[in-house]
């Protein structure tokens, strides 16, 4: 009896990533149109992920998932009790800052003006009965009226008096004036930084209301209102219509012959008409190269990635993730290779 005949053991399927069974579905595509002019890829989106750099509680969410919004459309709202009482301490420092150098610029109140020149009126009156009575004992002292004593005692009376009332009139000049340079700009400075210090709580509470930074497509929605939202992590994940491309794969002898700028068409399902599209980019390296041995006959296996991107009023025709062909564009029209 013979023995039965082993079969030969297969080996497994390497299991690899989506998008790079997709590169190579797409690669090996693209070997196989080498003649056709028609090339396989997917369309990509750079999607951009929305956020505050703060953390808080979701309070309000104005989009939903596959909503279009326009450039500056409200996206969310985040708890901001904090940042507002912030806010409102930060304006009371620069009115009470403010305050504080117009008062110092002014010098002081006409009423604490007016009890200095009283003070000075009272000064001036002593002064006077004190020059009077000086003027008798100077007198009286010649005839030998008065001691010595009682003589300098009045004359010191007298020069005490007259010289209180240089310093009352000097307290008078200095009411009038205003604040020294020197605390005048010391003052301003404490302006600035209360200006300065409103500004960053003015910031941070309008990090709390976060609008869209451009018109776009509501890709995701990780967050639901009343959930607590981490410092940084996205609320919203949108795909502006400049950030849809199309990726596709050409072999090394049509690479040459595409360049940035040049005109394509992609084609999909379910597309009523081909969309128009611009090469963007032309990859310098191979994307896909099966060979171990360079050589002449396995050159046309090489395979280059080009990316291209419609025009904005185009983008929305198409999907990340969703399967094309496309076409190049010579004089208007679909090239045709023979």
């Amino acid at each position: 009896m013979s023995k039965p005949v082993s079969r030969l053991a297969w080996p497994a399927w390497p299991t690899w990533p989506t998008w790079s069974l997709l590169a190579l579905v797409t690669a090996l595509a693209a070997c196989s149109n080498d003649n056709s002019g028609t090339w396989q890829g997917y369309v990509e989106g750079e999607f951009v992920s929305v956020a505050s750099p703060f953390a808080g509680r979701l309070e309000k969410l104005s989009v939903e998932r596959g909503q279009q919004v326009a450039d500056g459309a409200p996206l969310f709202v985040l708890e901001s009790d904090d940042e507002r009482a912030a806010r409102q301490q930060a304006a009371e420092q620069v009115r009470a800052a403010e305050a504080q150098l117009a008062d110092i610029q002014v010098g002081k109140r006409p009423v604490e003006v007016a009890v200095n020149q009283a003070q000075l009126a009272q000064a001036r009156a002593q002064a006077q009965r004190s020059a009077a009575q000086f003027a008798r004992d100077e007198a009286q002292y010649k005839i030998g009226g008065v001691s010595k004593q009682q003589f300098d005692d009045s004359r010191g009376t007298a020069d005490a008096d007259a010289a209180r009332v240089r310093e009352m009139q000097r307290e008078v000049d200095v009411a009038r004036l205003p604040g020294r340079n020197d605390q005048l700009a010391a003052q301003r400075a404490q302006v600035e930084a209360a200006r300065a210090a409103l500004a960053q709580a003015e910031w941070k509470l309008s990090r709390k209301f976060v609008n869209a930074t451009a018109a776009g497509l509501v890709y995701d929605v990780p967050f639901r209102p009343g959930e607590w939202v981490p410092a940084g992590s996205p609320v919203v994940r949108m795909l502006p219509p400049g950030n849809v491309k199309v990726r596709f794969f050409v072999p090394e002898a049509v690479v040459g012959s595409l360049k940035n700028g040049q005109a394509i068409q992609i084609h999909c399902d379910g597309c009523a008409a081909p969309v128009p599209a611009r090469i963007t980019y032309v990859s310098n390296e191979a994307e896909f190269t099966p060979p171990v041995i360079y050589s002449n006959e396995t050159r046309r296996k090489l395979v280059f990635l080009i990316e291209a991107r419609p025009t904005p009023a185009d983008a929305p025709k198409l999907r990340p993730g969703q399967p094309v062909e496309v076409k190049a564009v010579m004089d208007g029209k679909e090239a045709r290779q023979s």
